[in-house]
């Protein structure tokens, strides 16, 4: 074969001289040194490079030199004297044809814009949302990134939005895309993804096997795997379902340094990350900026040169979620403290004046509240029959004494209020009331969330109840106080009347508000001087009318705050009387005693079964005057239930008292204890 006729030109090429022109028929025989193969753009690269390798092969200097004036064969190169430099030019000839292939090949080709990577699905409502479903994009970079042509995609390959031309995304921005614009719905199992603008380079997913109860989102926001948030936050920072254990710690409402500032502690064991976090006073708020972190045990102060207001009297300090709706902690006061305002104990106590200001540091107190081993006997024994009750039992009252006292028990899920009585051995259901009554909303409707239960002047006046939610739209807060008429034999019970308090009180989340409530008559108030925080004067019955002939004071799980109301049973209308700190995270039940005038507050195993005695100090405020521990001999359980036994049923020193646990341990719901008296 002759060496020109080695050179096969392959289908659909056509060879080109090096400017990459058609070889002329007139032109010089040795430009053939020059001829390559062209092949239109869609050609296959390693083809390509396999038909460069051929040519160079025909080309070989190792053919040997021409004969000048020789027509043989082309001669593009004099004969290398060295092998390697033929080698190399070979290598370097394939190198090249190979590019294509190595930018196809490369991920810095995929069509995913510089700074895209750093956009995130953030938060994704698949079911119930408002107006429907969405999906919410989150920049996390640090410059705002075009979105124009971007896609949206579920896990349906039907299912493609083009994000229109000229959307952007600022840093640090979310951008929310309603199912109204998209034009799909989101499924029960199903994903949502970002592509880049040519459909098939992912940016970022995220995929679900079940409607999340809320919404689904990153944790930490924008950077952490999804799960379910706390809250939906459509178009700002995750609500993320592990809430920070952070407290209010310390305020410097008046002539600070530099001004006025508030300190927060982080009481839980790892690192709390409040960005995105709001800071709120009476009137303004401001939002914690990103990398707003509190070390566990340790404090973060924000100053009012951050926040950008100054902090009144009276005055509040709170500090919410992101999004602003869920509250963390708050406190309120009515006055400048002559030092700061602050915990006492620190971190964890009711706030008072400190001894000294101590910013970015543990509280001066004056005084700490101490502990004290539980003032009665160290037993306490289980008295509900085996397994008749179950799980969910919450708040408990006693009402009358000896062989005629009940034990009314309210029940959080089926909402249910049930009456107990002493059939000489155990507290069991009283007759018509086997299974307790399950409780409506006056409306007839409903499932009430039953967490605390007292009653004015007697049960035959009506029972009241606290509940926190309806079970039946269990994400959304309903704090109220509700009074059923108890007389009727029926399963169920309507509601006589509702308070619905939810305004009167800081924002909490649906399942940890109203946990408690107990009824204090105004006698007792008056006796101890106990001022009304609305005049700033000692608490006068006459200036509310038809309110039972006392105040309801509602304990909240969230915050531990104790808030009192006037109840109007005429219009239905309330108002707060008074906001009590209790030394707890959490108040679970309230219990007056009324043979001391003072009122227990009791908190579940996340405080060690704790309770504490409040009564009315020296500035007619309600106040801890003592935190006891719980009987040595009863376990650390979930109680949540806790009441007294009146005067009437103190014998030998000692009366009966009674607590509810929530768990139902070992089949039992119902201890009972004692205390002196």
């Amino acid at each position: 074969m002759s060496a020109r006729s080695s050179t096969i030109s392959p289908t659909g090429w056509r060879p080109t001289t090096a400017s990459g022109t058609r070889r002329s028929r007139s032109s010089p025989p040795h430009t053939e040194s020059t001829r390559t193969w062209a092949r239109p753009a869609a050609a296959d690269a390693v083809r390509r490079a396999a038909y460069l390798h051929a040519t160079f092969r025909v080309a070989s200097p190792s053919r040997g030199p021409c004969p000048r004036g020789s027509r043989a064969h082309p001669c593009p190169f004099p004969r290398a004297k060295d092998a390697s430099l033929h080698t190399s030019l070979r290598a370097a000839l394939v190198a090249v044809a190979l590019l294509p292939i190595a930018s196809v090949l490369s991920p810095a080709n995929a069509a995913v814009p510089p700074g895209a990577e750093l956009v995130k699905v953030n938060e994704v409502e698949s079911s119930g949302g408002t107006p429907g479903d969405w999906i919410e994009l989150h920049n996390t970079g640090t410059a705002t990134i075009d979105l124009s042509g971007f896609r949206l995609k579920d896990s349906a390959k039907s299912s493609n939005y083009t994000i229109p031309s000229g959307t952007t995304i600022a840093a640090g921005a979310y951008r929310v895309f309603d199912e109204s614009v998209f034009g799909f719905g989101l499924g029960a199992s199903d994903q949502a993804r970002l592509f880049a603008p040519d459909g098939t380079s992912l940016v970022d997913s995220t995929s679900w096997s079940s409607h999340a109860s809320v919404t689904w989102g990153r944790c930490p926001n924008g950077t952490g795997a999804f799960a379910t948030t706390l809250a939906s936050t459509k178009g700002a920072a995750n609500s993320c379902s592990t809430p920070v254990n952070v407290k209010i710690n310390e305020v410097e409402s008046n002539g600070g340094t530099p001004g006025d500032w508030v300190e927060i502690i982080n009481n839980g064991s790892t690192t709390a990350d409040l960005s995105g976090y709001v800071f709120k006073d009476d009137a303004n708020s401001w939002t914690l900026p990103s990398g707003s972190t509190v070390v566990a045990g340790g404090y973060r102060v924000i100053e009012e040169a951050q926040f950008g207001f100054g902090l009144g009297a009276p005055e509040s300090a709170k500090l919410y979620q992101p999004g602003g709706s869920i509250l963390v902690d708050s406190t309120s006061w009515s006055a400048h403290a002559a030092t700061t305002l602050g915990r006492c104990p620190n971190g964890t106590g009711a706030f008072e004046a400190t001894a000294a200001a101590t910013k970015a540091a543990a509280n001066s107190c004056s005084a700490p509240l101490q502990t004290q081993a539980w003032p009665g006997s160290s037993s306490a024994s289980t008295v509900d029959p085996a397994n008749a009750l179950g799980t969910n039992m919450s708040g408990l009252a006693y009402e009358g004494s000896g062989s005629s006292a009940v034990l009314w028990a309210a029940k959080n899920g089926v909402g249910t209020l049930h009456r107990l009585t002493f059939n000489g051995t155990n507290w069991a259901p009283s007759t018509g009331w086997t299974s307790g009554k399950v409780l409506h909303y006056p409306s007839g409707t409903g499932d009430v969330d039953a967490e605390g239960v007292t009653f004015a002047n007697g049960s035959a006046s009506g029972v009241y109840v606290a509940a926190e939610r309806d079970n039946g739209n269990s994400s959304v807060s309903r704090n109220s106080i509700l009074s059923f008429d108890v007389s009727g034999s029926g399963s169920s019970l309507n509601a006589t009347r509702e308070w619905n308090l939810t305004s009167l009180i800081p924002a909490t989340s649906a399942n940890t508000g109203f946990e408690a409530v107990s009824f204090i008559p105004n006698a007792a108030l008056v006796a101890k001087g106990f001022v009304d925080a609305t005049t700033g004067a000692v608490y006068d019955p006459a200036s509310y009318a038809d309110h039972a002939g006392g105040l309801f004071f509602a304990g909240v799980e969230q915050t531990g705050d104790i808030h009192a109301f006037a109840l109007n049973h005429t219009t239905g209308t309330a108002t707060k009387v008074a906001t009590i700190d209790s030394p707890f995270i959490g108040v679970m039940d309230l219990s007056f005693d009324t043979q001391t005038g003072k009122l227990w507050a009791a908190c579940d195993d996340n405080c060690t079964g704790r309770s504490a005695v409040l009564d009315v100090n020296a500035s007619g405020a309600f106040a801890a005057e003592v935190i006891n521990e719980r009987p040595t001999g009863m376990a650390n359980l979930n109680n949540e239930g806790f009441t007294l036994a009146p005067a009437a049923d103190c014998v030998a020193g000692s009366k009966p008292v009674f607590w509810s646990d929530d768990s139902n341990t070992g089949g039992f719901a119902i201890r009972k204890g004692s205390i002196t008296c």
